[in-house]
């Protein structure tokens, strides 16, 4: 085991590091964080092979590259091309989280599937999930997942398809799932929308109501509903945020501080993890999906 110093270098093509990916780095033990604002993918090569060479090989294994901001496609690009400047002795452990969209989604679709257990064979696999506020970052993933669990997924705008759209054929590219598009304006939309749903899962803004009470009840399939929303009004009806397996019309709910509590652990564990792992670690969507269904059992 190296007794060499952990080091946890930040990086963020935003303006600020995330201050909560701040706070969790510290609480999981490390005790050296630099953090670097404004970093371009091209910018990415550098900063990894400058926190490589400037440790030995077995000083290499405590040094972690975490990667930030609120897009997940440069998020995943800038992951690859960290991944590709590495070689050995001298590799480096890396961390995908931006917005912390990766470890949230996997948590809600762990919870997911905890849920369905019991009420549908095979879980997620070939179940119809709808998810409102597909275009955000967290939405985005939740779909992803969800997709590569085996669930035919549809990704919901409220505005226009095209915002989805630009998603789903980026996903396919990258990863090979099918992601199909829709959108709901009103809640008669949603209503005819809904009529097919297994799983929904709402990922819109903090204090806005997706699926109400009468959209709610047209869902008349419905096995297991999740949101995370933790401010007032919840994104779906019924559903507040301590729920956790809530009876509702037709299914149960998730609410978002039980998916924050799963969320927080994943990232404390992996950040735990790869703080004191003897051989480097590539960690992202999928590692974090496999952890947090442990974690949500």
């Amino acid at each position: 085991m190296s007794d060499a110093a952990p080091i946890l270098h930040m990086i963020t093509p935003l303006r600020n590091t995330s201050p909560f990916d701040v706070n969790m780095a510290v609480d999981a033990g490390f005790p050296t964080i630099a953090t670097y604002n404004g970093v371009r993918l091209a910018d990415v090569v550098g900063i990894t092979q400058d926190a490589m060479f400037s440790r030995s090989p077995d000083a290499a294994k405590r040094t972690v590259l975490f990667i930030g901001g609120k897009d997940a496609g440069l998020a995943l690009d800038q992951m690859e091309a960290a991944a590709k400047a590495l070689f050995p002795p001298f590799e480096i452990s890396i961390f995908a989280d931006p917005s912390g969209a990766f470890t949230t989604a996997a948590a809600m679709i762990a919870l997911v599937e905890k849920h369905l257990r019991g009420k549908r064979d095979g879980g997620l696999a070939g179940a119809k999930v709808q998810i409102y506020g597909a275009t955000g970052i967290i939405g985005g993933i939740a779909a992803l997942i969800a997709a590569q669990a085996g669930a035919e997924v549809t990704m919901v705008s409220h505005l226009v398809i095209e915002d989805v759209e630009a998603k789903a054929v980026d996903f396919k590219k990258r990863f090979g799932v099918k992601l199909g598009c829709a959108v709901a304006k009103t809640d008669a939309h949603k209503k005819k929308l809904v009529a097919d749903a297994e799983v929904i899962l709402t990922c819109a803004s903090a204090g806005i109501e997706v699926i109400s009470a009468p959209v709610l009840e047209a869902a008349r399939n419905l096995l297991v509903a999740a949101d995370i929303n933790a401010v007032p009004p919840n994104g779906i009806a019924g559903v507040d945020s301590n729920a956790d397996g809530v009876a509702l019309p037709h299914g149960v709910g998730v609410g978002a501080l039980v998916i924050g509590q799963v969320k927080y652990q994943v990232q404390h564990q992996i950040l735990k993890r790869i703080r004191t792992a003897d051989t480097a670690m590539q960690v992202g969507v999928l590692e974090a999906f496999e952890l947090a269904r442990q974690l949500a059992e």
